[in-house]
């Protein structure tokens, strides 16, 4: 467990380090992402943003598995 909590972690720090060059992804714009624009406030929930997250991490769970 703690193997795995120090890799998460160099992960975190490494995303983090790149967070100039990965903002510039496409993640979190992807059509079918709901945007609600009202006047005074804006409701976003990256809804196929999740579907493809949720597919890379259980993909990348499924290969550490074997």
């Amino acid at each position: 467990m703690g193997r795995w909590l120090i890799i998460v972690g160099v992960l975190l720090v490494v995303a983090g380090l790149a967070w100039p060059w990965l903002s510039r992804l496409p993640f979190g714009r992807l059509p079918g992402d709901i945007v609600i624009e009202r006047q005074h406030s804006r409701f976003y929930f990256p809804w196929v943003t999740c579907l493809v997250v949720s597919v890379l991490v259980s993909l990348v769970s499924w290969l550490f598995r074997r």
